[in-house]
């Protein structure tokens, strides 16, 4: 999802220079193949996207993986752009990074200040991680390596896995398969009551490219919308959207993660940079994705 966003972006800028390689072509957690890669292409600009992502009931299942495959994916392209000269390089953490119960909004100074959600503790240690290497080799060999920390995102090309994917492309689906089954409830996980923070994955991209080209600061900046929400409004303005008549189910003996995360934007803003897509019109636009995969054959 984002790694499309940040080509849409850098295409209609203008670049034509682009390494692409899916995953299945560069397995990215291979450390031969990725020193291969970039003693071959020699790419002078890195945007670190890819990673083992997933929502709450993926990262609580699958630690270990999500721990072993993000640190060899970081530790391999990270190393191997100091070790070919890589002129920047940009590395997308996550807003899990910051401790459970951090005060809010969540400031960049507060990482590793505090206990990390225990549902997603693998992801966040190995995105933590990440952030160390490159102010490591910013601070070792002076390498032009930044890190920005998202707020969760949706958009294009999303996962709309049932059990695997995030609140917000669940939500869509969830939604979308009961107004076609003419189910009288949707369940949602969770008591509603945790706040959350969205930004549709185009504005992300063009966040990534505006920092690429301006900020050359070692220490980590995040980029969001400066606004929340709580799962039950994102619930109803999803079922809006959609278009499902029924009724909204709370299951409060599922996990709730963390009571609320909303990023301070405040450093970004000071930049200049300030998201343009409102949450509804991004929702309208991710449930048009949707559809169209849908019509596909992709799920």
């Amino acid at each position: 999802m984002v790694g499309s966003a940040i080509l849409r972006k850098l295409s209609a800028l203008g670049f034509y220079n682009l390494l692409l390689y899916t995953s299945d072509e560069l397995d990215l957690r291979d450390q031969q193949t990725v020193a291969h890669f970039f003693a071959d292409q020699k790419p002078e600009y890195v945007f670190l996207a890819a990673a083992k992502v997933g929502g709450i009931l993926a990262n609580n299942t699958f630690r270990a993986d999500f721990l072993y495959e993000n640190l060899a994916i970081q530790n391999n392209v990270i190393h191997q752009s100091y070790v070919q000269g890589v002129k920047k390089l940009l590395f997308l953490g996550s807003s899990c990074i910051y401790p459970k119960l951090a005060p809010q909004p969540l400031k960049e100074e507060y990482l590793l200040t505090g206990l990390l959600e225990p549902t997603n503790e693998p992801y966040a240690i190995a995105k933590i991680a990440g952030i160390k290497l490159c102010e490591a080799y910013h601070d070792q060999y002076g390498c032009n390596f930044i890190s920005v920390m998202p707020t969760n995102l949706y958009g294009y090309n999303d996962n709309y896995h049932p059990e695997h994917s995030h609140v917000l492309p669940a939500l869509i689906r969830r939604f979308h398969e009961a107004k076609i089954a003419g189910e009288p409830t949707v369940t949602v996980w969770g008591s509603g009551t945790p706040k959350r923070e969205f930004l549709f994955a185009d504005d992300l991209a063009d966040a990534c490219v505006f920092l690429m080209e301006s900020y050359n600061d070692p220490q980590l900046i995040n980029i969001g919308t400066g606004e929340d929400l709580s799962i039950h409004d994102l619930a109803q303005l999803t079922k809006e959207v959609v278009g499902y008549p029924g009724e909204l189910v709370f299951d409060a003996s599922k996990p709730d993660g963390t009571p609320r995360k909303l990023m301070d934007v405040s450093k970004l803003h000071a930049l200049g940079w300030h998201h343009t897509t409102s949450l509804k019109s991004g929702i309208r636009l991710a449930y048009g994705d949707f559809l169209s995969k849908l019509e596909s054959g992709l799920f």
